[in-house]
C-alpha cells in the first residue's frame, strides 16, 4: 500500500501474483466486496447486527481522556490484554517520523495501547502486514476501520489462520477516509508549516477534543473538532466511502462510536464535556469480552434502546438510507459497484424520503459524468 495523490492509500503491484493470491485478494478486498452481516443476531438496517447496545466510558480517567469519545475501545482492549484473553493488539498510531500520518503497530502493554488512542483521520493500512502478524501465532485483537474488519472477515474464508489467531475484532463508526490533503488544509488554517510539525492529534484529550499541532519549537496550535472535521476533513472524503453500506463496523465483534448528545435537529452538540461512548456488541465473543470488561471494572455502561442511535448518529443514518440511490447512479452510468449483499441496503433505502433519494441519484450521476468521483 502506498500513498497516492491527493493522499489516499492505494495498492501498488510490485511483483507477480499467483492465481491463488489473486483469488484471495479479490475475495477480501473491501473495495470490491463487503462482508455480510451476522444473521443470527438482532438486525437493524442502519446499525447492523446487535446483541446489546450501551453507552459508557472507561473508568480509568486517563483512558477516558485520551480516547476520542469515552475511551471504550481502549478500555476493552486493555482489559482483554491484561486478563489474558489476547496477548497482543494490532492497531494504528501516529507515525513518529511523519506525525500527521499513521503506522501499524503491535502492542503488548496497556501503555502501548493508550499511546495509540484517539481517532486518526487520514490514510491507514492496518492489514498491510497481516501475513506476518498471523505468522506470529498466539491470540491477537485487531482494531480497524469497518472496511478493514470486513476485509479480515473475508480473508478468513481463504486463510484459516485468521479465526485461529484473531479471536477479537473491534471497529468504530466511520465518517469516511479523508485524503492527507485535509491535514494540509488544517495546518494552513492554523498557520503552521507542514515541516514544522513534531506531533499531531486529530482528536482526544477531552470529548470531542481538539485538533492539535505541536511544532518542533514547542508551539501548540489548536482547532475545534467542529472546524477540523466539518470545515476541512469531511470535504476530502473519498468517493468509495460515500457508497459504503457498513460504515458502522457491522462485521466487528464490538463497534464503538461517539454517543453524541443531540436530538431532532439532526446535528449533535460538540461542546466539550466528559467523554461518552456508544458501544454496540455484535457477536457472542463480543458479548463475553464486554461483560468481562464491565465486571472487571474497566468499563461503566448503561443499556440503550437501538432506536436512540438515530439521534446520536444522524449522519450515519442518512448515508445508509441513501446508499441504494447512489448505487443506482453508478448503474445508470455503467460504473462498477461493490458486492454489498447481506448488509441490509434495500431495507435501509425504504426509510429514505423519495425526494432525498432522487436528489442523491441525480447528484451522484452528475459527479460521475463530470469525473468528480
Amino acid at each position: 500500500m502506498q500513498m497516492t495523490p491527493p493522499g489516499y492509500s492505494r495498492p501498488v503491484q510490485s511483483g507477480s501474483i499467483s492465481p491463488e493470491a489473486e483469488r484471495a485478494i479479490a475475495g477480501a478486498c473491501p473495495g470490491a466486496v463487503v462482508a455480510a452481516w451476522d444473521r443470527d443476531a438482532n438486525l437493524h438496517p442502519y446499525w447492523g447486527p446487535w446483541r446489546g447496545v450501551w453507552t459508557g466510558y472507561a473508568t480509568d480517567e486517563a483512558v477516558r481522556f485520551e480516547g476520542s469519545s469515552g475511551g471504550a475501545i481502549s478500555a476493552i482492549l486493555i482489559h482483554a490484554l491484561t486478563s489474558g484473553f489476547v496477548d497482543r493488539v494490532l492497531h494504528i498510531k501516529a507515525d513518529p517520523d511523519k506525525p500527521t500520518g499513521n503506522i501499524t503497530v503491535c502492542s503488548t502493554t496497556p501503555q502501548e495501547i493508550l499511546a495509540g488512542a484517539g481517532s486518526r483521520y487520514t490514510a491507514s493500512s492496518p492489514l498491510s502486514g497481516i501475513d506476518e502478524a498471523l505468522a506470529m501465532g498466539g491470540r491477537m485483537a485487531f482494531v480497524g476501520k469497518p472496511c478493514d474488519v470486513s476485509a479480515l472477515r473475508r480473508l478468513a474464508l481463504a486463510d484459516p489462520r485468521v479465526d485461529r489467531h484473531v479471536p477479537l475484532m473491534l471497529s468504530f463508526f466511520c465518517g469516511g477516509m479523508p485524503s492527507h490533503d485535509g491535514v494540509h488544509r488544517i495546518l494552513k488554517a492554523m498557520d503552521v508549516p507542514f515541516e514544522a510539525v513534531a506531533a499531531f492529534r486529530f482528536r482526544g484529550q477531552g470529548w470531542p477534543g481538539t485538533t492539535a499541532a505541536t511544532t518542533h519549537d514547542g508551539r501548540v496550535a489548536k482547532m475545534s473538532y467542529a472546524d477540523s472535521w466539518g470545515g476541512h476533513l469531511s470535504k476530502e472524503v473519498q468517493f468509495r466511502c460515500k457508497i459504503c453500506p457498513d460504515a458502522v463496523g457491522g462485521a466487528a465483534d464490538i463497534a464503538c462510536a461517539d454517543a453524541w448528545y443531540g436530538g431532532e435537529s439532526g446535528y449533535p452538540s460538540f461542546e466539550e464535556q466528559d467523554g461518552r461512548s456508544l458501544i454496540v456488541v455484535r457477536s457472542s465473543v463480543g458479548a463475553e469480552v464486554f461483560e468481562r470488561a464491565v465486571e472487571g471494572g474497566a468499563l461503566s455502561a448503561e443499556p440503550l434502546e437501538i432506536g436512540e442511535i438515530d439521534l446520536m448518529q444522524p449522519a450515519q443514518a442518512r448515508r445508509k438510507r441513501l446508499v441504494r440511490a447512489r448505487l443506482g447512479a453508478l448503474s445508470a452510468t455503467l460504473q462498477p459497484k461493490p458486492d454489498m449483499r447481506g448488509t441490509e441496503v434495500p431495507a435501509a433505502a425504504k426509510r429514505a424520503p423519495p425526494a432525498e433519494a432522487a436528489r442523491n441519484l441525480v447528484g451522484t450521476m452528475r459527479r460521475v459524468l463530470l469525473g468528480r468521483r
